[in-house]
């Protein structure tokens, strides 16, 4: 069923604080819950909607990706945008406020690596878990590296999406990458007579400092610049370093893309010494402009791990990773996890088996790369003018470079505006020449988004322009 575009009754305020996009999901949010809008029913074409409220046709676009994100409509290739049968009680909690309530007060997190999620199950999600269902009880311990299944459909999705071509034998499910990590480093461990330090980015991942020293390894921090970590550096790790955690596709946090002839290098530097590079591809699914880059597990397999998690697309509650490993290692990893009992869950693997299977995964990523993609854009738009920015056009998060200092107060500012903002500073261990603001845009919902984005813009006005 096709309703005309008068039929929604949308009104457009300009004067309004909510956005322009906001305003024309909220409308069709509240023709949804009167009952103007049923399940299945077909809603006007973007150029049509735009035409009848009198916006770009960019706007509605804009509205229609964020319902679609939310699971209110249904985007069907070729075809159009369709109503999904959203239960009551969804409906009732996200009616929209009018526009003389006042707003709630509650604060926005806008911390890097929080990915958005469906509000509402999947058809897809919810077949997984009937198929999980339908299955008998799990009724001996599982393979330790992980169900020969999965392990394939993961090394299918590395080949077309990574360009890492590797096989099922390679292949370690974990629960995500520390625990990948911690794996690799129980391995490494066993090495006798070699020092136990991990070389790390600074500023880097502090779970995996957090970690190495819970491990008892020595952290020794390496420095890193625009282009990640800086290689040469390496040169001042201790004699027979035996590992190098790296991000080299997105920098966590300041964004930074490694080039080839860096990946390369590193390469080198891990066969001249002997060492392991721990290759940590956290949101590699994220980039918006260009294609990703080839994997330094690709350049050096027999001295590289690879690690991918499931944390950024499907959620850090699904708790599902793996790893890409030399035989040795694997071999070394599994005879230890049989020995402790360290299982991957039967129930979660098959699940992930079935969304690979019947393309739930790419679908995910594809929405949420839509949502990222837009985010990154206004980010970038609206901070520009306050200095250099790194990480634009990849992943979920964006910083802006700021003396160490500005940056502190900038966060103070915008904590007493109910928004929290993460500093460069949170993330380094050891002195580092540049400070700044991390700005993680992954999960917060449009509306609260532009408001978190136009409190940071006023405390940037009042820091570097006033």
């Amino acid at each position: 069923m096709t309703l005309p575009p008068n039929s929604l009754s949308i009104a457009v305020d300009r004067a309004d604080r909510r956005t322009l996009p906001v305003q024309v999901a909220d409308g069709i949010r509240a023709a949804i819950d009167r009952g103007e809008l049923g399940p299945g029913a077909r809603l006007p074409s973007t150029r049509a909607l735009s035409a009848e409220v009198g916006l770009a046709r960019a706007v509605v676009e804009k509205a229609y990706e964020q319902l679609v994100a939310e699971g209110w409509l249904d985007a069907r290739r070729g075809s159009g945008n369709y109503v999904r049968d959203v239960p009551h009680a969804v409906r009732s909690h996200r009616s929209p406020r009018r526009a003389q309530d006042p707003p709630v007060a509650q604060r926005i997190s806008l911390r890097p690596g929080i990915p958005w999620t469906p509000p509402r199950a999947s058809q897809a999600w919810k077949r997984a878990w009937r198929d999980v269902g339908a299955s008998p009880p799990p009724g001996d311990y599982p393979d330790p590296a992980g169900l020969l299944d999965l392990r394939t459909r993961i090394a299918d999705l590395l080949g077309r999406a990574r360009g890492l071509h590797t096989t099922a034998d390679s292949i370690v499910v974990t629960t995500g990458s520390i625990h990948g990590l911690d794996l690799i480093l129980g391995a490494l461990s066993a090495n006798v007579g070699v020092e136990h330090v991990l070389a790390l980015e600074n500023p880097g991942y502090r779970s995996a400092a957090a970690l190495a020293t819970h491990r008892r390894w020595s952290v020794h921090d390496v420095p890193v610049d625009r282009e990640g970590l800086v290689v040469e550096e390496l040169e001042s790790a201790p004699p027979r370093t035996p590992a190098v955690y790296v991000t080299p596709s997105h920098q966590y946090p300041t964004g930074g893309l490694m080039p080839i002839g860096r990946r390369r290098a590193l390469a080198d530097w891990a066969r001249s010494t002997g060492s392991t590079i721990i290759e940590d591809d956290y949101d590699s699914e994220f980039r918006y402009g260009i294609a990703p880059l080839p994997t330094v597990t690709e350049l050096v397999p027999d001295r590289a791990v690879y690690l991918g998690t499931v944390s950024k697309t499907l959620g850090a509650g699904v708790r599902l990773g793996w790893m890409v490993a030399p035989p040795s290692m694997v071999e070394r990893i599994t005879e230890t996890r049989r020995a402790i009992g360290d299982y991957p869950s039967v129930p979660i693997q098959h699940a992930m088996s079935s969304l690979l299977r019947d393309g739930e995964w790419d679908r995910s990523v594809r929405t949420a790369r839509r949502i990222y993609r837009a985010r990154d854009r206004v980010v970038a738009a609206a901070l520009s003018r306050f200095g250099e920015l790194r990480g634009v056009g990849a992943g979920l998060h964006t910083v802006l470079v700021l003396d160490t200092e500005v940056a502190r107060d900038v966060a103070a500012d915008c904590a007493a505006n109910g928004i929290d903002l993460p500093t460069l500073e949170h993330s380094t261990r050891s002195p580092t020449t540049e400070g700044g603001i991390v700005v993680g845009y992954g999960s917060v919902a449009d509306d609260r988004f532009d408001r978190a984005l136009r409190v940071l813009v006023d405390a940037l006005d009042k820091r570097l322009i006033s």
